[in-house]
């Protein structure tokens, strides 16, 4: 099965593992997130919180409720259920004047939404610039464990300079060799590292940011997804954080090449990244804070177990601004 798509991407006998990571997540005929993925949480291959604990939606209302714009967005919605969540805890009045716009690329997951939603005042579109010409640019925008779920490129720093991992395929096994490249804008790719550290960088989230950034006229967004800061990120990480899970099997190493389109794949994320490509952007950063902190700040007085505080130190809560 490698093989067959291989046949159109192949590039000098390798694939950069970022294409592998597209291919093995977002083909249109085998690819975990387009075909494989049936649910999110015990019967699935892994949990997000907003399966686990209602804080997150109270949180994301709380904050929404305080915002004058009346369209809300929501990238990658998962099942649904974080946003069944939000408008359940907007309160009668603000959920009748909200239009909650979601963008999912997935149709096994559209699926599942539109079945949880049904009823709701829920749009559906494919990409952001649709969303955003729906609420004629001004909304405030959400996404929950977004930002992983992009393919990512992969560096390793070897003889003093970094690398490009990429992927060299033989039949249905995948050997690792790394290759020259243009290094992309990233805080994670520092002189200083040793030989042998190895960084993720989302570079696909940068583009993807771009490539709808002009239609978002004024509105917040909030980002919420598993990482942290340079230089914490790999602080006692140096073979990085690229991993797979199937049925919650955290799997790392060549196990994540196995499995091809069967497995969910990720990486955390790098917050200064997004921050910085935000700035350039023309973006503002309003707030940086863990989930758990976030969550306590918008609703004052919540009850959060040591195990979800603590789960919640992992994650980060970024809020952006744009304005007219």
């Amino acid at each position: 099965m490698i093989g067959e798509f291989l046949q159109d991407l192949e590039c000098g006998g390798s694939i950069p593992f970022e294409r592998f990571m597209e291919a093995a997540l977002y083909h249109p005929d085998f690819g975990y997130y387009t075909k494989r993925v049936r649910t999110v949480g015990r019967a699935g291959d892994f949990s997000t919180w907003p399966g686990l604990h209602s804080s997150l939606a109270r949180a994301v209302a709380a904050w929404l409720r305080a915002k004058p714009e009346r369209h809300v967005i929501e990238a990658g919605a998962g099942t649904g259920q974080l946003a069944a969540g939000v408008l359940d805890h907007l309160g009668f009045f603000r959920r009748l004047r909200t239009t909650l716009h979601i963008v999912e690329i997935s149709p096994v997951l559209r699926a599942a939404q539109e079945k949880l939603l049904k009823g709701k005042n829920v749009l559906w579109h494919g990409d952001m610039n649709a969303a955003l010409a729906a609420a004629g640019g001004r909304a405030n925008v959400y996404s929950n464990e977004l930002p992983d779920s992009f393919p990512c490129r992969v560096f390793v720093r070897a003889d003093s300079r970094w690398q490009e991992l990429a992927l060299k395929i033989d039949g249905n096994s995948a050997r690792e060799v790394l290759r020259e490249c243009e290094l992309p804008e990233s805080s994670s790719l520092h002189d200083n590292a040793p030989d042998g550290t190895r960084v993720e960088v989302h570079e696909s989230y940068r583009k993807w940011l771009g490539s709808w950034a002009g239609s978002w006229q004024c509105g917040e967004m909030l980002t919420v997804d598993y990482g942290a800061t340079m230089p914490g990120l790999y602080h006692r990480r140096p073979a990085g954080t690229l991993r797979a899970y199937a049925h919650h099997q955290r799997l790392t190493g060549a196990d994540v090449f196995a499995g091809f389109g069967h497995r969910d794949i990720t990486a955390d994320v790098n917050f200064t990244d997004l921050e910085n490509w935000g700035k350039t952007l023309g973006w503002k950063t309003v707030s940086l804070d863990t989930l758990t902190d976030f969550v306590r700040r918008q609703c004052p007085g919540i009850a959060l177990n040591d195990q979800f505080a603590e789960a919640g130190n992992a994650f980060q809560a970024l809020l952006q601004s744009r304005s007219e």
